[in-house]
């Protein structure tokens, strides 16, 4: 796709600017709401919510929205209801990780969250897909999110809601001073493990405390082979088409909402998990051309390639090796 022709940044985005309440998901959140929702789908606007959840009042309506921005729950009128993904991922009986306890399933969790059709995140998805730069100050990252929330035909968030999208997303994904660590502060955010954001300069530093942002663009050489080319297969799905084909290297590795600049893995990372996969398992290639370009090639369905290779990430999956046996639970149904 030619750069004329390329979506602006948050096409197809949410406009759903700080509807995080300020609060990054936290430690137990999703597995909560799950759980509750299959108690009673209207648990989350029940007076009692805050004594059913374990939480204060204004973190209901967040746990809320980031069940929905993971694609674990869709709205069904005015209460919220579990996905396949959810059931497939959190189940208590033959769930993936119910407890969410492996790494993998929160590159998991960050790639659904980033790629989604339609993205909850726009900030999230404009960092990581579109920021042009790998490390900016949060004044110049508010500048060019209003301006592509503006590209986008969205009304222009306030400064402050910026800011708040900003501060949040930092806080979810930056490691805190490690001169001063909190404790309680890193185990209550999770995605900080995947190492995705520089930390934060240390308190003495008043020049430029808390006002930088920056990529670790090698941070996705530690993300689980089977999740990267789980999300190969998933971003061929919706952009090369449903069916047995094939995709460049190159756009895997480039596009702004390809697994490459989502999950911040270089190109030779992400070839290296390619040839892996392609090596253990049939109907997965990576071929040359004559002029020297990579292409991933897949022969049967790529969203049923993806759901077989994901599995090799979770041990209680992978005795089921057909895709009947696991058809009503993939995830990447909704």
């Amino acid at each position: 796709m030619s750069p004329r022709c390329a979506p602006t940044p948050m096409a197809n985005c949410l406009p759903a600017f700080g509807r995080h309440r300020g609060y990054p998901p936290r430690y137990g959140w999703l597995r909560k709401v799950y759980d509750a929702l299959l108690r009673d789908p209207t648990a989350l606007r029940r007076p009692n919510a805050t004594i059913l959840l374990g939480v204060g009042k204004s973190m209901v309506p967040s746990m809320g929205f980031w069940s929905q921005a993971f694609g674990l729950t869709v709205r069904d009128g005015q209460d919220l209801m579990p996905t396949e993904r959810a059931h497939w991922l959190l189940g208590e009986k033959g769930g993936a990780d119910p407890y969410l306890e492996l790494d993998a399933t929160l590159w998991l969790l960050h790639w659904w969250l980033v790629s989604a059709e339609h993205c909850h995140v726009p900030t999230w998805r404009y960092l990581f897909g579109h920021s042009p730069l790998s490390r900016s100050s949060r004044a110049e990252l508010q500048g060019r999110l209003a301006a592509a929330a503006e590209a986008a035909g969205h009304k222009t968030p306030a400064p402050s809601v910026l800011a708040s999208d900003i501060a949040c997303l930092v806080t979810m994904y930056a490691p805190g001073d490690r001169t001063a660590p909190n404790i309680e502060d890193e185990l209550s955010n999770p995605f900080r493990i995947l190492h995705l954001l520089d930390p934060e300069p240390p308190a003495g530093r008043t020049a430029d405390r808390s006002h930088l942002v920056a990529l670790r663009r090698t941070a996705g050489r530690h993300c689980p082979v089977p999740v990267q080319a789980y999300a190969s297969l998933d971003f061929a799905a919706r952009t090369a088409g449903p069916e047995a084909g094939s995709i460049s290297l190159a756009r895997l590795a480039s596009d702004p909402r390809g697994p490459g600049r989502l999950l911040l893995t270089s190109t030779a990372d992400l070839r290296r998990a390619l040839h892996q996969v392609a090596d253990q398992r049939d109907g997965l290639a990576v071929v040359q051309s004559g002029d020297g370009q990579e292409t991933f090639v897949y022969s049967s369905p790529p969203a049923l390639l993806a759901e077989d290779v994901l599995a090799d990430a979770y041990p209680t999956l992978r005795p089921a090796s057909s895709h009947a046996a696991r058809k009503s639970s993939c995830p990447s149904r909704r």
